[in-house]
C-alpha cells in the first residue's frame, strides 16, 4: 500500500465560469499529509486543497457586487462538493469533508481592476486505494 508522508500537488489549469464578472485562472494547492499515530486509521490520510481566484465586477454594497461576491463563495462552495469525487478517482477509496473556509476580499485601486479576491480552503480524510 502507497504510504504518504507529505505530498503537494499544485495545479493551476482550472477554470471556472463566472459570468457575468470576469475571472482569472484561479491558483490551487493540495496538500496531503499523514495524520498522527494517534488519530489515524492505516491508508488513512488527511488532504488540504487550497485555491484563490480573482472575481472582477462591482464592488461595495450594491445589489450587483452582493450577486458577485454570493457566485465567488458558491464557487470555493461547489469544488469542495467535487473534490471528494475527484479524490476518489485518483487515490482514495473513501472520502468525507473535515472543514472549509472561504474568504472574499474587496480588491480596487487606480491600477488594479476593481474586484474581489477569493481565496478557499477545504480539508478532507481520505482512506487510500
Amino acid at each position: 500500500m502507497m504510504s504518504f508522508k507529505h505530498f503537494v500537488f499544485a495545479s493551476a489549469g482550472i477554470l471556472f465560469s463566472l459570468a457575468p464578472a470576469a475571472a482569472q485562472t484561479p491558483a490551487q494547492r493540495v496538500v496531503v499529509e499523514q495524520l498522527g499515530s494517534s488519530q489515524r486509521q492505516e491508508g488513512s490520510v488527511r488532504v488540504q486543497a487550497n485555491v484563490s481566484f480573482f472575481v472582477a465586477g462591482a464592488t461595495g454594497d450594491s445589489e450587483e457586487a452582493q450577486k458577485s461576491r454570493e457566485k465567488a463563495q458558491r464557487t470555493v462552495y461547489q469544488m469542495a462538493a467535487r473534490e471528494c469525487d475527484l479524490l476518489r478517482e485518483v487515490l482514495a477509496k473513501d472520502c468525507r469533508m473535515e472543514s472549509i473556509n472561504s474568504n472574499v476580499g474587496r480588491q480596487f485601486g487606480q491600477q488594479q481592476q476593481e474586484g474581489y479576491m477569493v481565496t478557499g480552503s477545504m480539508t478532507f480524510q481520505i482512506t487510500l486505494k
